[in-house]
């Protein structure tokens, strides 16, 4: 026989019933009925039940009771957004050295040539691209002196970029970086003396405005190459004072401060490329002493301090774009014998050498690029 009962009110049919304190439910205590156990102190609480949960306050720790003993409960946030699908590169020198605004776009996980995505604000040759997961932004860089602008695009959607702010100082060949919220640009060559840079300045890639002072490199240098895992960026490489340097550095991008020693590079070099996922960040050809314009790929494990080690071999480059899915690291355009159309790809976890992707639809040298949505 089955019983349904909808609504129990008192005697009188006007309120809810008294039930005495003593009722039970299958021989618990009402009162005590789908009630969570919960403490809070220093100290481990007697004789929990099972599923209990405590607030262990002196090392600042949730915990759960399971089959005799406590566990810590833990939220591991989901990693941050900052590369995506689809890279675009964005102005550099075309094949008859003149500057261009030209973006164009790939879809990393499938090999092929690029399409024509929009116009840059302005023809622009050594800018600096990064990106937030929908929105890229391009700054810095050349364009008959030494620029200070900075535009946006949604990668998702091709069309021309607009204009986002004003870097803190105007200079050519500055990096970038970023994670989900932060783009941080560093270094670079201003127009004054001593020319080169050690400024770090960031924006916030959501919100359109001007860039704010970070903190500075430990070198003033240009033509820097940089990755970051969404927590930490790392810079590598550069020209300080006409010389190629093996300086790795790094900072925390959510956090504005000084670059920190990180390790050396292989071999010194300036005008690379670098790209990342979570995990490694790797740092493609560029200009080595003597000038000679190198094929080397080497990387970092990007959450632990020390050197590089080799990668692998690629067509020898300097001043590509490089983007990042997160599984592929992916180089477009340059200089080698003369400004190229090449893109060229790697497995980011698995060390060896690149292959083919396809061509660039414009040849560009000078170029850069961001990943994104």
């Amino acid at each position: 026989m089955t019983i349904k009962v909808d609504t129990v009110t008192d005697a009188a049919g006007t309120g809810a019933p008294n039930i005495p304190d003593g009722a039970t439910i299958a021989g618990t205590a009402l009162a005590s009925v789908n009630q969570m156990e919960y403490t809070s102190s220093g100290s481990a609480p007697g004789s929990p039940s099972n599923g209990a949960l405590w607030w262990d306050s002196v090392n600042e720790l949730f915990k759960m009771y399971v089959n005799g003993g406590w566990f810590e409960v833990k939220y591991t946030p989901p990693p941050p957004i900052f590369f995506g699908g689809r890279g675009v590169f964005g102005g550099g020198q075309n094949t008859s050295y003149a500057r261009v605004n030209t973006m164009q776009y790939i879809t990393i996980s499938t090999t092929g040539n690029s399409t024509d995505f929009g116009d840059l604000t302005i023809n622009v040759e050594q800018v600096a691209g990064c990106a937030g997961g929908s929105r890229g932004v391009f700054g810095g860089g050349y364009d008959g002196t030494r620029s200070n602008v900075i535009g946006y695009i949604t990668i998702s959607t091709t069309g021309n970029s607009t204009d986002f702010g004003d870097l803190t100082i105007g200079r050519s060949s500055p990096t970038a970086l970023s994670n989900e919220v932060r783009g941080v640009f560093a270094g670079g060559s201003t127009s004054a003396s001593p020319f080169k840079t050690n400024v770090i300045d960031y924006i916030t890639i959501a919100t359109t405005g001007n860039a704010t002072d970070f903190g500075d490199l430990t070198l003033a240098k240009s033509q820097v190459a940089a990755c970051s895992d969404g927590s930490r960026g790392v810079f590598g490489g550069g020209d300080e004072n006409n010389n190629e340097t093996n300086v790795l550095e790094y900072i925390t991008v959510a956090t504005a401060g000084n670059g920190t020693d990180f390790g050396d590079l292989v071999v010194g070099v300036d005008s690379a490329a670098a790209c990342s996922n979570y995990t490694r960040g790797i740092f493609g050809g560029g200009r080595v002493s003597g000038g000679t314009i190198t094929n080397t790929l080497q990387y970092i494990t990007i959450a632990t301090l020390g050197n590089a080690t080799d990668f692998g071999d690629f067509s020898a480059t300097e001043m590509a774009g490089s983007v990042s899915n997160g599984t592929r690291a992916v180089w477009g355009g340059g200089y080698g014998s003369s400004i190229q159309n090449i893109i060229q790809y790697v497995t980011i976890d698995t060390t060896g050498n690149s292959t083919d992707f396809g061509d660039l639809v414009e040849a560009v040298n000078k170029t850069s690029a961001c990943s994104g949505a």
